[in-house]
């Protein structure tokens, strides 16, 4: 037994030593080419060793299988001697590709094949960078910031300029600074933080942000501060229409908005990786939806271009928000002026509904109800659906694992089957939804799925690529995703 357990941490050692190599590789890449590497789209820049691994060994959830640093290792090594230009690359997914191309493949030929478009493209020109401000500084503006900070690389895409909020006090900035370097919920800031008063900014891991103190939208002049062409995300909920959001406008700088909630009216409510190719060059003002429709708008396409969606109920278990009070007190909305860390609320939800903007084939199908519960992050939708035609247990859980590894809503769907997951193990997920593949329930044409979400970070995640989208200067992505 001792010789086993000698054997085995030997093994985690040398695995360890080849994740540390890993890294400095990585981190080359990023800096240097601006290319962004990741394993089944759980991204490798700024990992430790163990998270290096860890990621390999998320990609095999539901088996025995781990995805081997051992194999990873060479292909990555490979990418650091082909002068790339500016790229998104998943190397489980090239890795997968290679071992399909034949055993007598060069690895080097097959890289500089899938890779042609970026390779020795080093010194093109880079993406122009896009201003960013974000108008408001709450749970989702700051974890934005906290994104687009660890996101900056060399400047080349979206860059957070500024951001703009009412002056609560006189050491204002000081208390904005502090909630961005600690949160009781995501933990704290990876990096340094400082303050200047005398300029009112905020530097951070390198990133100039500039607070700008107004007491409304169309008061502000950017381009005072430099800013030009600016994408405004709009994180106060205030405005929910194209006529409020259109206030921002009126500022010079801005060019576009985005609203980090569901939209009202006409504005389009863009959900990623179902409806965001529908952006166009004229729409200056969109919506990135709510947390529990980008949760699971995905995952009720999936199913309704598998099975067939003939009706359903969403229901959502969702983490308490500031909209509610700490104790009872008086609140415009039904119920919610109870007591939010004692009580359970139903609510309403206009999630299933919403579903219908970024998914038009659902509409008039869904029904959904929310009870909010006593946690302050993470969510769980549990969607009853009627299917046109009859499935199993594990075929649809074969089939939504699949699309979390290697379908265009890798991005959108995770999957889990643990036995002994609870909601604080998905604080951070970058999936916009998690299905729970042990609490599925599958009797013929009745489905039920439970799916977990970050309601939170998860979200913000989603809004990031919108606005990636936005600004139009996203590396290439390889290689490129199959279709769901």
């Amino acid at each position: 037994m001792g010789h086993e357990s000698g054997m085995q941490l030997e093994q985690w050692i040398a695995r360890e030593a080849l994740a540390e190599v890993m890294i400095p590789l990585v981190g080359s890449l990023y800096r240097d080419h601006q290319v962004v590497t990741s394993i089944h789209g759980r991204r490798l820049i700024n990992k430790s060793a163990t998270g290096v691994l860890k990621a390999h060994r998320l990609t095999r959830q539901g088996d025995d299988l781990e995805l081997a640093v051992e194999e990873t290792l060479p292909v990555v090594k490979a990418l650091t001697e082909l002068d790339l230009g500016p790229a998104s690359i998943d190397v489980a997914s090239l890795l997968e590709r290679y071992k399909a191309s034949g055993a007598d493949t060069d690895l080097m030929k097959f890289l500089r094949r899938e890779l042609a478009p970026v390779v020795g493209a080093s010194d093109k020109p880079a993406a122009e960078p896009v201003d960013v401000v974000l108008y408001g500084f709450g749970r989702i503006g700051r974890l934005l910031a906290r994104i687009l900070i660890a996101h900056a690389g060399r400047g080349g895409g979206l860059r957070l300029r500024a951001v703009v909020v009412r002056k609560g006090s006189e050491d204002d900035l000081v208390k904005r600074a502090s909630l961005l370097r600690r949160d009781s919920v995501h933990g704290p800031f990876e990096g340094t933080i400082s303050v200047d008063e005398t300029k009112n900014t905020i530097l951070a891991n390198g990133t100039l942000i500039q607070i700008i103190y107004s007491s409304g939208p169309s008061e502000v002049d950017y381009t005072a501060y430099g800013i030009n062409n600016a994408i405004v995300v709009d994180n106060t909920g205030k405005w929910r229409d194209a006529d409020g959001l259109a206030q921002h406008l009126v500022s010079p700088g801005a060019s576009r908005v985005l609203l980090t909630a569901p939209g009202k009216g006409s504005l389009k409510n863009i959900v990623h990786g179902i409806n965001h190719d529908t952006i166009t060059d004229e729409d200056r003002i969109l919506s990135a939806a709510s947390c529990t429709t980008n949760a699971i708008t995905p995952v009720l396409k999936a199913i309704n271009d598998a099975y067939g969606i003939v009706g359903g109920h969403v229901e959502t278990v969702h983490s308490f928000t500031n909209d509610q009070n700490l104790i009872d007190n008086f609140h415009s909305g039904d119920r919610r002026g109870r007591s939010a860390a004692l009580n359970m609320v139903l609510t309403e939800t206009g999630a299933a509904k919403a579903v219908a903007k970024a998914l038009p084939e659902l509409t008039g199908k869904l029904t959904g109800n929310s009870i909010r519960v006593p946690t302050p992050n993470v969510s769980m939708a549990i969607l009853n659906l009627n299917l046109e035609r009859a499935t199993t247990k594990p075929e649809v859980n074969a089939y939504i694992r699949e699309l979390s590894l290697n379908s265009v809503l890798r991005q959108q769907i995770d999957y889990v089957d643990s036995p002994e997951i609870v909601s604080t193990d998905f604080v951070g997920s970058s999936r916009a939804g998690i299905v729970d593949g042990l609490a599925t329930i599958s009797t013929g044409t009745n489905l039920i799925l439970y799916i977990w979400y970050d309601n939170e970070y998860g979200y913000s995640r989603q809004v990031i690529r919108v606005m990636e989208t936005l600004a139009g200067n996203h590396p290439q992505v390889f290689p490129a995703r199959t279709p769901v």
